[in-house]
């Protein structure tokens, strides 16, 4: 009878976790038990390589972790591809212990991917093949200047509205010692980044079928080429603040001037560093002859490059779903625009989403990782629902 007493106590404690899950709609800062139907990780791509006679290394693979949860409600996953300096602990959890993006979707019933790009964290940096090591992102030039403390060194107009960061985001404070621990450093040449995230993200996509890509920052290119080359297979690609604004990089220098661009093509593809299909074809990337606009849209925004018209259009990337979100406190405030306004040059609808138009005020460039990530994936999520999941055309603009 005990025995019998323990069982049914048992049962019905999973019943009640079972049930607890399946109450929750959209994404949920809730600690309520989550139920994992499935998860595990393994690596796509890789190739062996020798290194000496008789003995090899393997290089070029990703390193992918997965979760499907319980209850399932959306028919694709969510790959996760982290930006520069970081891994896929970006998405998992905050410096301050909160739910990460990963934990968030998945209350949300999207089964989630998270990855760490070759050469990079579990996904091995092999000096034999990638040469010397990129130094990692140092406090005050990088991470205290861009993502945790902008305000401080006001270098774009919008660095002053930054509020959104969980403590000081200076050495020191415990939060912001979390995330400098969790930086680190990778291949150098962002083509080759490029190529490899495209190769291994085309091998994970191969492998579990249609899903929709979210990227951050340096990865936004890669978003790009990954369409580019599974077009049937990406389902959506939310760009989070995707990479540098089209063919030349811009560096934020303070007033008056704010913004100066790079005298080199950076990604003389318009949106990529390696080639991208076109319509008509482009047999050199000189044929897409940028050009700047004349006037900004506002007077704390960027101009823009686009394309010298007639403009050629982005043949496998027309039809996908595409979400940009901006923070309004981001130092790519100023010129995500720029991306969105080049994919519609180039015939790919799209929505610009900046965060401070739907009341999410102060964000700056980590976004799954500030004070209001939670508010910012279920904006997220609503919109994949309306736009992938139920397929409603994006306007045009």
């Amino acid at each position: 009878m005990k025995n019998r007493n323990r069982l049914i106590y048992d049962c019905l404690v999973v019943f009640a976790i079972i049930m607890t899950a399946g109450c929750s709609t959209g994404t949920s800062n809730s600690h309520a038990p989550l139920v994992i139907a499935e998860q595990g990780f393994f690596f796509v791509g890789g190739r062996y390589v020798p290194v000496a006679k008789d003995d090899y290394i393997m290089a070029d693979q990703m390193y992918v972790h997965y979760q499907i949860p319980h209850e399932k409600k959306h028919p694709y996953p969510i790959v996760m591809i982290h930006g520069g300096g970081q891994t896929a602990n970006n998405f998992e959890s905050t410096p301050d212990e909160r739910e990460g993006w990963a934990t968030n979707f998945l209350r949300a019933g999207f089964a989630v991917y998270l990855v760490d790009q070759p050469g990079r964290a579990r996904s091995p940096y092999q000096p034999e093949v990638y040469g010397p090591l990129a130094n990692g992102s140092r406090a005050k030039a990088g991470v205290e200047q861009r993502f945790t403390a902008p305000q401080q060194q006001n270098l774009y107009p919008q660095a002053r509205l930054h509020t959104q960061w969980p403590g000081s985001g200076t050495k020191g404070d415990p939060i912001f010692d979390q995330f400098f621990a969790s930086q680190v450093s990778g291949i150098s040449d962002g083509a080759v980044s490029e190529k490899l995230n495209q190769a291994a993200a085309a091998a994970l996509l191969d492998k579990i079928g249609p899903a929709i890509v979210l990227t951050h920052s340096m990865s936004g290119t890669s978003g790009w080429l990954i369409a580019d080359s599974r077009p049937n297979l990406v389902k959506g690609i939310v760009g989070i603040e995707p990479s540098s604004p089209p063919f030349r990089n811009l560096e934020e220098i303070g007033a008056p001037e704010w913004f100066r661009y790079s005298r080199n093509l950076d990604k003389p593809w318009g949106i990529t560093r390696l080639p991208i299909a076109y319509n008509p074809p482009v047999k050199s990337p000189e044929e897409l002859n940028p050009v700047l606009e004349e006037k900004a849209d506002r007077p704390d925004l960027t101009r823009c490059y686009r394309q010298s018209e007639p403009a050629r259009k982005l043949a496998n990337l027309v039809g996908v779903p595409i979400l940009i979100v901006s923070g309004e406190a981001s130092f790519h405030a100023p010129w995500d625009h720029c991306t969105s306004k080049y994919l519609t040059q180039a015939g790919v609808a799209n929505e610009h989403v900046r965060l401070e138009d739907h009341g999410l005020h102060g964000t700056g460039h980590m976004l799954m990782l500030e004070k209001n990530s939670l508010e910012i994936a279920q904006l997220i999520a609503r919109w994949l629902e309306r736009h992938v999941d139920n397929r409603v055309p994006i306007p045009t603009k």
